[in-house]
C-alpha cells in the first residue's frame, strides 16, 4: 500500500475515468442522466454503482469519501455538509430507537450541547463521565440500552489524549461501538481504526482541508463492528429503502450490506432524508487541501510545541495546556499514538480576570479571532465565550474551560512571529 503523502495526493481518483483530468473536476449539476429505463432502475435498487442526484451521491464528493476512507483506514466514507452534520448523524445512526451513549464532558461545545440537551428530544441519552480513560468509570455507566461509546482522539481544547485500545476492547465485550472525533489530529497524526475505533467522524472544514475556506464533515466506518449483534434493531429490521417489494424481496442493513451497514444506513437513511449534503465545490477544496496535509500539519505540530514551550516560561501564564509537551501525565500514551505529534491546538490559563483576557485577545496583531482551527493562519479564541458557550457552567467546568482560558491554533506562520506577538498582547493586557 502507497505511504499516506501519497494516498493524499493519489487516492480515491482516476484521471481516466474523469476525461483524464489530472486534477478531480467540480461536478456542478444536481443529478445525472440516467440512461436508459434498465440501467435507471437498477441504479435506483443499488444493483450497480453510479450517480443519480447529488444529494445522496456526485462524483467530486466520491472522490474525497474514497481519499477520507482510504486515509482513515476505513471501508467507506460519507461527506456531509458540516462536521456536526458528521457527528449527529453518527451518534443518532447508532442511537436510533432510544439507545444511550457514554461520552466525557470534554468535548467540543457543540457536541456537549448535541449529547445533553438536543438528542435527548430524539430519544437518544449521553451517560457523561469525568474521564473517559477511566475504564471503571465508563463500565459503570454500561446498561442494556448502551449502543456506543463517543470521544474525541486528542480533546478540545485540553488536548487530552484518548487511550483507546483498552476503551475498544471494552466496548467489543459488551457488543458497543466506539465512535471518535479525529478532527484535531486528522489521520496524518492518528489512524484511529487501526486501534479498535469503529466509526470516525470529521470536521473537514479544520486540518483536513486546511484554509478556513470550505465547510464539510466526514463519516467514515472502520467496517469490523458486528451491527446484527442485538443491540442494534435499527440494522436488523427490513426497510422498504433497500427492498423490492414488487419482487417480494426483503431486506434488513445487516442482511444487504454486512460489515458495511452503518455506513451504507448513513448515506441512504441520514444523508438522503436529512440533507446535509457537502457541496461538490467544497468537496474540491478539500480534496485540494488534502493534497498538502503532511506538510501543513508536521509544520503546526512543530511551531505549536515552540509556543506551548514558550508559553511555560511567560509571565502571567499559569498553566499550559498541550499534551504534546513531553513532560505531562499522558507523556506514554502520546509516544504510543501520537509520535508524529499531536496537532495545531493548545490552550493555556493566564492570572487576573475575564478583563486580561478580553484584552490579549484584542491585543494580538497576528493571531486572528475566529472561532475556527486548522487554518492556514494562526487562530485565538475565549473558548467560554465562544465555542463552549451553549455548555453548561458544570460542563464547562469539568471539560477546563473557564474564563481564564484561551485557545490558540497554530497556523503555517512563522513561530518566531507568533511567539512575538503573544509576548506584546500578553504584556499589553497587564
Amino acid at each position: 500500500m502507497s505511504k499516506f503523502a501519497t494516498q493524499a495526493i493519489h487516492a480515491g481518483y482516476d484521471p481516466e475515468d474523469h476525461d483524464h483530468a489530472a486534477v478531480p473536476p467540480v461536478y456542478a449539476s444536481a443529478a445525472f442522466d440516467l440512461g436508459d429505463a434498465a440501467r435507471g432502475d437498477a441504479l435506483a435498487a443499488g444493483d450497480i454503482d453510479g450517480f443519480e442526484y447529488s444529494r445522496v451521491a456526485n462524483p467530486t464528493v466520491d472522490a474525497l469519501e474514497r481519499r477520507l476512507a482510504a486515509l482513515e483506514g476505513g471501508i467507506g466514507a460519507v461527506a456531509v455538509g458540516s462536521g456536526m452534520a458528521a457527528v449527529t448523524y453518527a451518534l443518532m445512526c447508532v442511537g436510533e430507537g432510544g439507545g444511550r451513549i457514554i461520552a466525557p464532558y470534554d468535548l467540543y461545545g457543540a457536541s456537549v450541547d448535541a449529547l445533553g440537551d438536543f438528542l435527548p428530544q430524539f430519544g437518544i441519552h449521553a451517560d457523561f463521565v469525568n474521564d473517559i480513560n477511566d475504564l471503571d468509570e465508563v463500565a459503570s455507566k454500561i446498561g442494556p440500552d448502551t449502543r456506543a461509546i463517543f470521544a474525541e482522539t486528542v480533546s478540545n481544547p485540553s488536548t487530552e489524549v484518548l487511550d483507546i485500545e483498552p476503551l475498544a476492547d471494552l466496548a467489543h465485550e459488551h457488543g458497543i461501538a466506539v465512535i471518535v472525533d479525529n478532527t484535531v489530529p486528522t489521520p496524518y497524526l492518528l489512524r484511529p481504526i487501526e486501534h479498535g475505533a469503529d466509526v470516525v467522524v470529521h470536521s473537514t472544514t479544520k486540518g483536513i482541508t486546511g484554509h478556513g475556506n470550505a465547510i464539510g464533515g466526514a463519516v467514515i466506518s472502520g467496517g469490523s463492528f458486528d451491527w446484527a449483534n442485538g443491540r442494534f434493531p435499527q440494522f436488523t429490521a427490513r426497510q422498504q429503502v433497500i427492498s423490492d417489494d414488487r419482487a417480494g424481496e426483503w431486506h434488513s442493513f445487516a442482511e444487504k450490506f454486512g460489515k458495511a451497514a452503518f455506513i451504507k444506513r448513513i448515506r441512504i437513511k441520514y444523508l438522503r432524508t436529512f440533507g446535509a449534503v457537502q457541496s461538490p465545490f467544497n468537496a474540491y477544496l478539500s480534496l485540494v487541501g488534502l493534497e498538502t496535509l503532511p506538510q501543513r500539519v508536521s509544520q503546526q505540530v512543530a511551531s505549536a510545541t515552540r509556543i506551548a514551550e514558550h508559553l511555560t516560561r511567560t509571565p502571567h501564564v499559569v498553566k499550559v495546556n498541550y499534551s504534546g509537551l513531553g513532560n505531562t501525565p499522558q507523556f506514554e500514551l502520546v509516544r504510543k499514538y501520537f509520535p508524529n505529534g499531536v496537532g495545531q491546538i493548545l490552550s493555556f490559563l493566564v492570572d487576573g480576570s475575564a478583563d486580561n483576557v478580553r484584552r490579549i485577545i484584542d491585543g494580538a496583531k497576528l493571531f486572528s479571532y475566529v472561532p475556527n482551527i486548522g487554518d492556514a493562519r494562526s487562530l485565538i479564541v475565549d473558548p467560554a465565550h465562544i465555542t463552549h458557550r451553549e455548555v453548561p457552567m458544570e460542563a464547562r467546568i469539568a471539560a477546563g474551560v473557564t474564563d481564564n482560558l484561551i485557545r490558540l491554533s497554530i497556523g503555517l506562520e512563522d513561530a518566531d512571529d507568533l511567539i512575538a506577538d503573544l509576548d506584546q498582547a500578553i504584556a499589553g493586557a497587564y
